[in-house]
């Protein structure tokens, strides 16, 4: 059965349209409290806490995201304990993003679920779709490490910076390159 409102479409991993008025408020409810966080003093942890507590879906204790951050709702994040997010990265969270506990996120990481069409005719239409991303306990993430919509890496894993992943790795590996592949295990 087909979820009825874009906002459960997009939740659900089926096409929907951005542009609908229930994602478009949370949108904006998100980027108002996003430009928040960037304009917060890094030093201010309490005050970072405070308007990370507003916009995530869960940040566990000691868990740390340094601005510059940016993301599109904010909700569907979940970031577990003594997890780290360094600066400038970027979260494309049309569907859940979830940090397991003391995860290592590099510089300038982006983490897409969303995803649109190959269809041209279905892709000028506006539709797009998302899929989750799960980042398992005690990974480390290296700078401008991109990874694609839909998947999951394994507990303690190491990704290589400047790597792009584009399909699922194991747990307890050092995986590098673009199109990512595992090196060696851990």
């Amino acid at each position: 059965m087909s979820a009825t409102s874009n906002k459960e479409r997009m939740l659900a991993g089926e096409l929907y349209l951005a542009s609908d008025l229930e994602l478009v408020a949370d949108y904006e409810a998100a980027q108002t409290l996003v430009d928040a966080l960037n304009a917060t003093v890094a030093s201010d942890t309490a005050a970072l806490r405070a308007v990370l507590g507003r916009l995530l879906g869960h940040l566990g204790e000691d868990a740390v995201v340094r601005p510059s951050f940016r993301c599109d709702y904010g909700f569907n994040i979940a970031i577990g304990a003594r997890t780290f997010v360094n600066y400038d990265c970027v979260f494309l969270d049309c569907a859940a993003i979830t940090l397991g506990a003391d995860v290592q996120v590099a510089p300038g990481v982006h983490l897409y679920t969303a995803t649109h069409p190959l269809d041209a005719a279905t892709r000028r239409s506006g539709l797009e779709a998302a899929h989750p991303i799960v980042i398992g306990d005690g990974a480390w993430l290296g700078g401008r490490v991109v990874v694609c919509p839909g998947v999951t890496i394994g507990e303690n894993t190491v990704v290589a910076a400047g790597s792009v992943v584009t399909r699922d790795l194991p747990a307890g590996v050092l995986a590098a390159g673009s199109p990512c592949r595992v090196v060696r295990t851990l």
